[in-house]
């Protein structure tokens, strides 16, 4: 199975990182629905998970893998430490709000909604829990993981953070009354 997956990774690289991450997101978003929203089978909204899907695959999976080979090609700093580090501040403040703010509004719009309540409520809390994860696996991923992997590493990283994603897209991040942010269930 990894020997096919890596002559896919060769001959049609955005492709097979595309459909790799369009699974992926769906699992995610079929975890929040039944490991934390415990929604069961009989009412999954099929739906949401299309739309995490097509995301994973038509917008995250070639944004991701384009933006990695742009990285490991134009961020090359005096030595190795100071170029992961640039890696890193480059995806967290550049490609993170830029996809953030593209996932909610997409969302939104395949929803049947505007996107901007979404933003104004999710967006925050959305962004202040990136900062608390990626980071630490980008920097481990830029040092350790070849470039062909990367998108797969971080699609496996965010089997957890999509759930976390879906879960915050579905409920937004505050009650109506208090505006206090949500926590995720525990488990």
């Amino acid at each position: 199975m990894l020997r096919w997956y890596q002559a896919k990774l060769k001959s049609a690289p955005l492709l097979t990182q595309s459909i790799t991450t369009a699974v992926l997101f769906a699992t995610g978003d079929v975890m929040a629905q039944q490991g934390v929203e415990k929604v069961g089978l009989e009412k999954h909204d099929f739906s949401r998970t299309g739309r995490m899907a097509a995301y994973g695959g038509a917008v995250f999976g070639p944004a991701a893998t384009t933006w990695y080979g742009f990285l490991q090609r134009r961020i090359n700093l005096s030595t190795t430490n100071s170029t992961i580090l640039a890696r890193v501040g480059c995806d967290q403040f550049i490609f993170a709000p830029i996809n953030m703010t593209v996932f909610l509004s997409s969302m939104a719009y395949l929803e049947g909604s505007g996107p901007k309540d979404k933003l104004r409520k999710a967006w925050k809390p959305g962004m202040i829990n990136n900062f608390l994860l990626w980071p630490w696996v980008q920097g481990v991923n830029f040092k350790y993981v070849p470039l062909e992997y990367r998108v797969l590493v971080v699609n496996f990283v965010a089997l957890g953070w999509n759930c976390y994603l879906s879960y915050l897209n579905s409920s937004g991040s505050s009650t109506p009354e208090s505006g206090i942010e949500k926590e995720l269930p525990p488990s």
